[in-house]
């Protein structure tokens, strides 16, 4: 595997794990929603407190799909799309693959079909 692909499914194995949790899913159709916003904000729309809120955006943020920034004294936090992305991309390919092999399978099974029966079209 070549260090590429490597640190690709890194990224895409953060994203999964930080989506696992649907505390992380709900802050982050939050965050989506409502633009840039603090975490007291986004812990008054959850049944959650600020700190725990605080900790599952360090998730987010490690795995890529929120950033924090500086806006006077608070710190606003935003969706950051490219990881989500990229995790979309893999997923698509995974499912073009998983496609091709059933449509192999389908094809076998209808093969195999016709040679049972070789009266019928």
């Amino acid at each position: 595997m070549t260090d590429i692909h490597r640190d690709a499914g890194e990224a895409v194995d953060s994203v999964l794990v930080a989506l696992a949790d649907p505390t992380r899913r709900q802050l982050l159709e939050l965050l989506a929603a409502q633009g840039e916003i603090t975490a007291t904000t986004l812990a008054a729309q959850l049944p959650v407190s600020r700190q725990a809120v605080v900790k599952h955006l360090a998730v987010l943020d490690a795995a890529g799909l929120v950033s924090g920034g500086r806006v006077g004294r608070e710190v606003r936090y935003a969706v950051r799309p490219a990881a989500l992305d990229a995790t979309a991309r893999w997923m698509a390919a995974l499912a073009v693959d998983w496609d091709r092999r059933l449509a192999n399978i389908k094809h076998a099974a209808e093969a195999g079909e016709r040679e049972e029966r070789p009266g019928r079209t």
